[in-house]
């Protein structure tokens, strides 16, 4: 079992690896070995996860997701295959975690108080006064 939360755990069983040659340069180590990691996670088809928290990974997943909502990704950035797990498993579980917080709740909309809209009307009055005294200066003083 997976912790990703004290709520969510996945099974060992929902999360599918396969191993892939990286890409770029490395030698004649990188057409022997595969490094690469390449991890599959069925979001829609996967028990362990409530629905609001899929519909919420699904959305976050963006490109990474394929039309039958499988989260993929990819990890060679480093040299070994262990860290690359290491790394492509990391990512899952901080994309879960990340979709498992819920969503702020909306704002609540609020009417300006009586005394705020005298205050504001006061000060415009105020300014308008201001700028009426900048007229031409005549000749009558």
């Amino acid at each position: 079992m997976i912790e990703v939360t004290p709520n969510i755990s996945l099974s060992d069983d929902e999360v599918v690896e396969r191993f892939i040659r990286s890409a770029g340069p490395g030698g004649q180590n990188v057409n022997k070995v595969s490094t690469a990691v390449e991890l599959r996670f069925d979001v829609r088809g996967s028990p362990s996860l409530p629905n609001d928290v899929a519909i919420r990974l699904m959305k976050l997943g963006g490109r990474k997701i394929t039309q039958d909502g499988v989260l993929v990704l990819v990890a060679m950035t480093h040299r070994t295959q262990e860290r690359n797990r290491a790394d492509a498993l990391a990512r899952l579980l901080e994309l879960i975690r990340k979709a498992a917080e819920p969503p702020p709740p909306p704002r609540k909309k609020t009417k300006p108080t009586k005394a705020s809209k005298i205050r504001r009307v006061e000060a415009k009055v105020r300014r308008g006064g201001i700028k009426s005294n900048r007229g031409r200066v005549t000749g009558e003083d």
